[in-house]
């Protein structure tokens, strides 16, 4: 069964908000074994919508929509639907009643625009709203199925639950299952991870690969559809397997993994704790840290070092070696993980110094130029990275970096 989400309102157009009804559909659908194949959006324009709806009828089983389903003349999902199908549309007592009652118990006036959200295609099944005023409705017709949703994701998404999700699953066989598994890598670029596990690509069917690029790392999503869980489980971890054996030392985490949290259990298991000292991340790598709950057992503080004379009064930089070599360099890193490590008593320290941008470049130590120290029982070890883009993504990826460094050295323990 092909499904086709459309998100209406020209809100989402504007990017005033932002949709996260799709996304919400189409893991739950593809949880269900639905293939949601296509993506709508359309403003509250009624050519337009009844174009899309059109179009949407033509090539797809079963259409979801999300919104304009409220009180104002702006809200047309439902008469759109009507006109195209050629259905009437019809006040619906029950639905009055409950938006009757719902105004009254909550002590506010209801005005006779409240009473469009009441008017239902004929032939439409209603879905009752449990949280909100605006029913939701499932239209058959030609075999096919288009269901209406409102618009606020909270109402979507308990309407979906307790009343589409039993609806699909009454009406349709067992559409299988369709399971996906993420692959977090890190120090590889998109180009040599797609190079490194090419064979597979090429030769992809099911499962599927996809290479997807996000903030600081690059993700493979191995895709399978099968009767069941265990089926398309079992195909992932069969071509998961393999790939393992080419990019095995880029893999640090699966699915909803975090480095943070990730970091946490290495801490934790080898009873190590750290130490940060940070100029151009301003911090940033401590907070990350600390978004895990019971950080404190391993992370025992940190120190901003933003200036020169906090590295050298507080951290213990020494001032010839920022003369000499400059507060960014291999150099002042490593006196700055040393001695942050030293100071707070810790198993490691960390010393990060860049030029996060977008000024203080110099000719041989451009935007983005970082150096990253890690001091501890393996010795000290250094990294240099340069890194594009505007001043907060440098920012992050140098974050990423560091808490990367420190998995791989606490590893090494």
């Amino acid at each position: 069964m092909i499904v086709e989400i459309v998100a209406t309102g020209t809100e989402l157009l504007l990017g005033e908000i932002i949709n996260t009804n799709t996304p919400f559909l189409s893991q739950k659908l593809n949880e269900l074994g639905f293939d949601v194949l296509y993506h709508s959006t359309v403003g509250d324009n009624r050519t337009r919508m009844t174009q899309v709806l059109d179009n949407a009828l033509h090539r797809s089983d079963i259409i979801i929509t999300s919104g304009g389903l409220g009180p104002t003349q702006g809200d047309i999902t439902k008469e759109v639907t009507a006109d195209l199908l050629n259905r009437p549309l019809f006040l619906h007592e029950d639905s009055v009643n409950k938006i009757t009652c719902l105004f009254a118990k909550r002590k506010l006036p209801m005005t006779d625009s409240n009473l469009r959200q009441a008017m239902i295609p004929q032939g439409a099944i209603v879905i009752e709203n449990q949280l909100g005023t605006a029913p939701g409705i499932i239209l058959e017709h030609d075999n096919k199925i288009i269901i209406h949703l409102p618009g606020p994701p909270r109402e979507l998404e308990g309407m979906f639950e307790h009343a589409v999700v039993p609806y699909l699953k009454s009406h349709f066989n067992s559409q299988g299952a369709i399971v996906s598994r993420i692959l977090h890598t890190f120090g590889i670029s998109e180009s040599l991870l797609e190079e490194q596990i090419k064979e597979f690509i090429l030769c992809q069917s099911n499962p599927t690969i996809a290479l997807l690029a996000r903030q600081g790392e690059i993700i493979v999503r191995l895709t399978a559809k099968g009767a069941t869980d265990g089926e398309a489980n079992n195909l992932i971890d069969q071509l998961e397997k393999q790939i393992r054996q080419k990019i095995a030392d880029y893999i640090w985490g699966l699915d909803n993994d975090t480095i943070e949290a990730i970091i946490g259990e290495i801490l934790t298991e080898k009873q190590l704790t750290v130490a940060l000292a940070e100029s151009c991340t301003g911090g940033l790598a401590t907070s990350r840290i600390t978004d895990i709950s019971g950080s404190s057992a391993y992370l025992m503080g940190s120190i901003v070092c933003y200036t020169n004379k906090i590295k050298t009064d507080f951290i213990g930089v020494t001032p010839q070696i920022i003369t000499e070599y400059g507060a960014v360099s291999q150099e002042t890193a490593r006196l700055m993980a040393a001695g942050i490590r030293e100071k707070f008593a810790t198993s490691i320290g960390i010393g990060i110094t860049g030029i996060a941008g977008p000024t203080g470049a110099t000719p041989t130590k451009p935007v983005g130029t970082v150096f990253i120290a890690i001091d501890g029982p393996a010795g000290i070890q250094c990294q240099h990275h340069t890194f594009n883009g505007q001043r907060t993504e440098i920012k992050y990826r140098i974050s990423q970096a560091a808490l990367h460094m420190l998995r791989q050295y606490t590893l090494s323990l």
